[in-house]
């Protein structure tokens, strides 16, 4: 047999392009990641060497000097990525998330001031939409931007913002009243505001300051932090859209590709975990044979492959559905949580297949097996996902009588 999570009907440029990021991965990525994730070192050298890969502007059309490629072949590579080290993944998908953003919704002058930097890595997108007390409710946000002249003046404090420090463009989502008079549904009442700042920690550009790391169990390497807006001004061409009132579904959009992304991590991480238990159950003997060769392991071995390949038959048929152009919410609601539930399981089983092993810093294993839980909490959690799905199934078999 072939191995597992082979995607059908690619193209010749799709194989070439996941070819050359596989090798990337066995080569540069595999061999480091788990010194720098102990060290909670950013990757470099990794994220250079996807520059000159083209991978930042993967999915940003030609005309801006990008690669033009699909949400598919987007995913696909995602899939490799975290499969070599999940922080780096999450390197460009936020990264990927506002370049989208502005790509379907920014004004002619902001895509072409920002998509051609950004698909060459030169200007590096930050997605940021929660806040410390809002969870998934995200009509309870908080921050505000306030119309001054030709400024908007914006308050407020943001969360869990992936690439915070090293991002140099951040989609911020705050409310904004102007226009929308009292009683306006909370998510009609919503902008983007694009927020240009320099890299780094601490005040970063007037009335804007990005702290230090969150430490994290998992997921090291990547800068996870906080934003702080305090009479933060931006000019008015600089709400993505150029239209207020419009940020709550420019996010809903970003986030129905970022469920793909996460859907497509979870693939990668899952894929990581059986190819370590299945190489690990080869090697280990007990009772005078590898274990490999004991039924309770094979039963793990086959309960591991399947959910490997059930999550990403699920992940590529959310991703074909976006580029198909049609709605795609429950697809990409599902591929997240079956891919994220399934990830937590088949690295959980590789746990256990390395027996006290897997609990040694030594061994990759232990690595996944912090990371793995993020995918749980990304992009929505499983109730939330639930939720979205049970929604749309009511809306497709409406009761009749």
């Amino acid at each position: 047999m072939t191995r597992l999570a082979q995607t059908a009907g690619l193209n010749d440029i799709q194989r070439e392009i996941l070819s050359t990021v596989r090798d990337f991965v066995d080569k540069e990525i595999i061999p480091v990641a788990t010194q720098l994730e102990h060290r909670d070192e950013y990757p470099k050298e990794i994220v250079e060497g996807l520059k000159e890969l083209g991978l930042f502007g993967l999915m940003i059309p030609e005309e801006y000097g990008g690669l033009g490629e699909s949400l598919l072949t987007y995913a696909l590579c995602v899939e490799e990525i975290a499969r070599g080290w999940m922080s780096v993944s999450g390197i460009i998908n936020t990264h990927f998330i506002v370049a989208y953003m502005l790509k379907q919704h920014g004004t002619q002058e902001q895509k072409d001031t920002f998509l051609p930097r950004m698909a060459l890595g030169e200007v590096r997108g930050a997605f940021s939409m929660s806040e410390p007390a809002l969870g998934s409710d995200v009509s309870a946000i908080s921050s505000k931007g306030v119309k001054d002249g030709d400024e908007y003046v914006l308050n407020g404090q943001k969360m869990w913002l992936t690439n915070g420090g090293t991002s140099t463009l951040v989609a911020v989502l705050a409310r904004s009243d102007e226009g929308h008079p009292e009683g306006t549904a909370p998510h009609k009442s919503m902008t983007t505001f694009l927020v240009e700042k320099e890299p780094g920690f601490g005040e970063v550009r007037p009335g804007l300051t990005i702290p230090g790391k969150i430490d994290k169990m998992g997921y090291k390497g990547v800068d996870t932090t906080e934003l702080i807006m305090d009479d933060l001004r931006i000019p008015a061409n600089r709400v993505l859209g150029g239209t207020t009132g419009r940020g709550f579904y420019q996010m809903m959009d970003g986030v129905e590709v970022g469920r793909v992304n996460v859907a497509a991590r979870g693939c990668g991480v899952a894929q990581r975990a059986f190819e370590l238990g299945v190489s690990y159950a080869q090697q280990r003997h007990t009772f005078g044979k590898p274990i490999a060769q004991h039924q309770a392991i094979q039963f793990k071995l086959a309960e591991m492959a399947t959910k490997v390949e059930a999550a990403h038959a699920m992940m590529v048929n959310a991703a074909r559905k976006k580029d198909s152009g049609e709605r795609n919410d429950l697809e990409a609601g599902m591929a997240k949580y079956l891919a994220s539930e399934y990830c937590k399981e088949v690295v959980e089983d590789a746990f256990r297949i390395h027996g006290g092993y897997g609990f040694s810093k030594e061994y990759e294993i232990e690595r996944l097996y912090r990371e793995a839980p993020m995918l749980l909490i990304g992009e929505g959690t499983a109730e939330i996902q639930k939720m979205i799905i049970g929604r749309r199934l009511l809306e497709e078999y409406r009761f009749q009588g």
